[in-house]
């Protein structure tokens, strides 16, 4: 159970950087291609949140894996 919690720990740590770093990145490649800020923002949160989900997903795998 202990795995569980660390591998929880690290994957919301290492998850909610991606997401960030996902979403400066996505965010800064799509301002280019639109003039209003707002589609470029939506697409940038929508990246971020599918990297948060990913990366939270593969932890519980790997939870589930080395339980």
């Amino acid at each position: 159970m202990r795995v569980f919690y660390l591998l929880l720990v690290i994957g919301l740590t290492f998850g909610t950087l991606a997401a960030l770093m996902a979403y400066l990145i996505t965010y800064k490649e799509w301002e280019h291609h639109y003039s209003s800020p707002k589609i470029p923002r939506r697409m940038a949160l929508e990246t971020a949140i599918f990297t948060l989900l990913f990366f939270l997903g593969v932890t519980l795998v790997l939870a589930l894996f080395f339980r």
